[in-house]
């Protein structure tokens, strides 16, 4: 009994290591006496403000127009559903570089709105703009999909009574629906934002890598591997102390979920 209780963990322990290890190497080639000068280079303050920056606008954007996406997923039967809701999938499976292509097909110069914005003097691709849209495309399925399960879960019948005693269709949705599918709705934010926060094939397609404009923490630590490796390792370091965090924030929420 005792030597089959181990057979498990052993057979799991090939597939931990592998993804321990460079995570290990990662953390034991940072130079940590040098890592303060890193941290306050202009190409590592720069890139992190503007990760920051368009990570976070990303962010409020896919919450505020994916909400009632979300929610038409989680309430609504119609003819087409599967297709939207595929259609909802497919930025999380599409390589990041077709996506930043299609980005371009249609903001470009010679995209199918590239004219229209063009008229409106309106320039978009190798800005911020063009990073916060690929960030958009890319992260937006993990709100929109978190968000629907959440409201999913939430008993119609609460919504219900409270419409029975006048609230209107907005504090329904305020203080019931939301208000118990929060988990799921900050969770879903989260993964967002730290997806935003790491994307790097659309952007570096659709947005460019300048520096100080459109260069994003991931396209410096690109760049960093010709220039300066320790100034990669450094943004590297950061990213997985803040997907760290992340993950542990949404689990956490996924417990408060469960109480729920």
């Amino acid at each position: 009994m005792t030597k089959r209780r181990w057979e498990l963990p052993l057979a799991a322990a090939p597939l931990l290591v592998f993804l321990a290890l460079p995570l290990l190497a990662l953390g034991l080639r940072l130079d940590f006496a040098t890592l303060d000068k890193n941290l306050t280079s202009p190409i590592v303050v720069r890139a992190m403000t503007l990760s920051l920056t368009t990570g976070t606008v990303a962010t409020v954007a896919v919450v505020i127009l994916g909400t009632p996406l979300a929610y038409l997923l989680a309430r609504r039967s119609f003819r087409g559903r599967v297709l939207v809701d595929t259609l909802v999938d497919l930025p999380m499976i599409l390589p990041p570089a077709v996506a930043g292509v299609a980005l371009l097909l249609v903001f470009g110069r010679r995209g199918l709105l590239g004219p229209t914005f063009e008229f409106l003097g309106i320039q978009i691709v190798f800005t911020p703009i063009a990073v916060v849209l690929a960030q958009m495309f890319v992260a937006s399925p993990f709100y929109v999909k978190s968000a629907a399960a959440g409201f999913a879960e939430i008993e119609r019948e609460l919504e219900q009574a409270a419409a029975l005693d006048g609230a209107t269709p907005w504090n329904v949705f305020r203080h019931v629906t939301a208000a118990l599918a929060w988990p799921a709705l900050v969770g879903g934010a989260v993964m967002t934002w730290a997806r935003a926060l790491g994307e790097f094939g659309a952007t570096v397609i659709f947005a460019g890598n300048f520096p100080g404009r459109t260069q994003t923490m991931p396209l410096a630590i690109y760049l960093g591997f010709e220039r300066d490796l320790d100034v990669a390792v450094t943004l590297a370091f950061i990213l997985v102390v803040v997907s760290f965090f992340v993950l542990v924030l949404v689990k956490w929420l996924l417990r408060q979920r469960a109480t729920v």
